[in-house]
């Protein structure tokens, strides 16, 4: 099966990537993780979604894609240089909001299950301040993580957080969740009610 066959993309997305290029950022989503992502997002109608690391905007561009004219999505990072180009992509969009901060100071100061999914691009809000990140879902809602699977581009000791980490979700009795070794690796976890 061609699993990139029937995957399409955002309008804004090659100029996303072309300047994510430009910069030489190479951690942007790749497109089976934008295009679940797309359909996660299209799950949650009216939703309030959460996205812990803009980057230049590749997954955000996605997660708008799939998303209703009623939902909002917040997009945090720390980085104003990527996260301008994405202000400038995608700004115009009504249902975005950009936040220039921590992703776990962010994620301490928002109600207890008050996003339908967040996806946890960054790694705050994957690696550190994970106990934060679960906490801001609600019940029936998604947590989303990706860069499970190596990679050239890790940062050094990325790979060994990943086993720790996926057993910690596993554990957690509020979540059912299902890792994925597909597109750059991934684990979709849904709070239970």
């Amino acid at each position: 099966m061609d699993d990139l066959k029937h995957i399409h993309e955002p309008p804004q997305l090659a100029e996303l990537l072309k300047q994510s290029a430009e910069i030489n950022f190479t951690m942007a989503s790749e497109p089976r993780t934008g295009a679940l992502l797309r359909v996660l997002a299209a799950s949650k109608p009216g939703g309030r979604l959460l996205e812990l690391g803009t980057g230049t905007g590749v997954g955000t561009a996605w997660l708008l894609a799939g998303m209703d004219a009623a939902s909002t999505l917040s997009t945090v990072d720390t980085n104003p240089r990527t996260q301008n180009i994405a202000r400038n992509g995608l700004g115009a969009d009504r249902r975005l909001s950009f936040v220039l901060e921590d992703a776990v100071d962010y994620l301490r100061r928002q109600a207890a299950a008050s996003f339908d999914l967040v996806f946890a691009d960054a790694l705050r809000g994957k690696f550190d301040g994970l106990d934060e990140a679960l906490a801001v879902v609600k019940p029936g809602g998604l947590y989303v993580i990706d860069d499970l699977l190596p990679q050239p581009n890790w940062p050094e000791g990325h790979g060994e957080k990943i086993a720790p980490l996926i057993e910690r979700l596993a554990s957690d009795a509020q979540f059912q969740i299902v890792p994925m070794s597909w597109a750059s690796g991934l684990v979709v976890a849904v709070k239970k009610a």
